[in-house]
């Protein structure tokens, strides 16, 4: 189970919500320069397979799901584990590419200085994995 967040270029200061149906969003780069900006930010960034990187630190990894289509209209990340400091890497992807991070269990912009779901997203994991475990137990 992955903590989901959608990187596109978004306009700036709205809410998904806000965001006109009609509303083609500019592409984040051709597939060099995504690459590029990515691996000079994140030098731990394992882009042996362009299109799904992973990175990779202690607690947590995120991939990035590029896909293959050139320019790049979007990225997705899948971020697993724990720990509060994935969330600026998240951020700081988005200031990177020059968009926006839309996490995709809030339905919420993720922001410099504002809220972001990954709290949540942890406590929601962590009480499914659980009722699980006990579930699959029971049935034992």
């Amino acid at each position: 189970m992955s903590w989901d967040i959608s990187l596109f270029n978004a306009p700036p200061r709205i809410t998904i919500e806000e965001i006109p149906h009609d509303y083609e969003p500019a592409p984040l780069g051709s597939v060099a320069e995504v690459l590029d900006r990515l691996q000079a930010a994140f030098v731990d960034l394992d882009l042996s397979d362009p299109t799904w990187g992973f990175l990779v630190q202690p607690g947590w990894v995120i991939e990035f799901n590029i896909g293959r289509e050139d320019p790049v209209e979007s990225i997705m990340l899948h971020v697993r584990g724990g720990g509060d400091d994935v969330v600026q890497v998240v951020r700081e992807t988005a200031r990177v590419l020059g968009c926006r991070a839309f996490d995709c269990s809030s339905g919420d912009f993720i922001e410099d200085g504002g809220s972001d779901g990954w709290a949540d997203f942890q406590a929601f994991r962590d009480r499914a994995i659980g009722q699980g475990a006990a579930t699959q137990n029971a049935a034992q």
